[in-house]
C-alpha cells in the first residue's frame, strides 16, 4: 500500500486544487499520503482500485470521533481518478470497504459530502446511506462557504 502513495497523491492533487470534493486547500504530497496510510491502516482499512499498474481510486475508513463510545462507528471516504469516474470504480471500492468494515463488526458508517456533489450523493444512496443533516456553511474554500451534507448507513 505504501508503494501506492505517489499515485494516490496524484489522484488527490487535482481534487484538492480544483474542486470542492475535498475541503483540503493544499494537496498532500507523497510523504504525507504515506503517513496517512500508515496512521489509518494501524486501525482501519485503506484500499486501492487498480487497472494493471494504474491506480484508479482509493477508499478508506477512519475513526468517527475520539470518545470511546464511538469506537464502532467510522467515517468513510472514496476518491476516484477523474477519467475513471462513472465506470464502477467507486462502487467496487465501497463494496470491498464495507465488507471489510462489516467483518470487523463495526456498526455504522458516516460520510460527509461538500455540496453540490450529485455524483457522490448518488453513490452513497446506492449503498443505502440516508441523510443525517446538512452543516450549513461548514467549509470554506476558494473564497466561498460551502454546506456539507452528512449521511449514514448501518454496517
Amino acid at each position: 500500500m505504501l508503494e501506492d502513495a505517489a499515485a494516490i497523491a496524484a489522484i488527490c492533487q487535482p481534487i484538492v486544487e480544483q474542486t470542492i470534493i475535498s475541503l483540503e486547500e493544499v494537496a498532500p504530497d507523497t510523504d504525507e499520503i504515506r503517513r496517512r496510510i500508515e496512521t489509518t491502516t494501524a486501525s482501519y482499512p485503506w484500499i486501492v482500485a487498480c487497472d494493471g499498474d494504474d491506480i484508479l481510486g482509493y477508499a478508506y475508513a477512519g475513526r468517527h470521533r475520539e470518545r470511546a463510545g464511538y469506537r464502532y462507528s467510522v467515517d468513510v471516504s472514496v476518491y476516484v481518478e477523474e477519467y475513471a469516474r462513472r465506470t464502477g470504480v467507486g462502487t467496487t471500492l465501497y463494496s470491498r470497504l464495507f465488507a471489510m468494515l462489516e467483518a470487523r463488526n463495526l456498526h455504522r458508517a458516516f460520510a460527509g459530502i461538500t455540496l453540490p456533489n450529485p455524483a457522490s450523493i448518488a453513490l452513497h444512496r446506492r449503498f443505502g446511506f440516508s441523510d443525517v443533516g446538512v452543516y450549513r456553511e461548514a467549509g470554506y474554500k476558494f473564497g466561498k462557504w460551502f454546506d456539507v451534507m452528512w449521511l449514514q448507513r448501518a454496517l
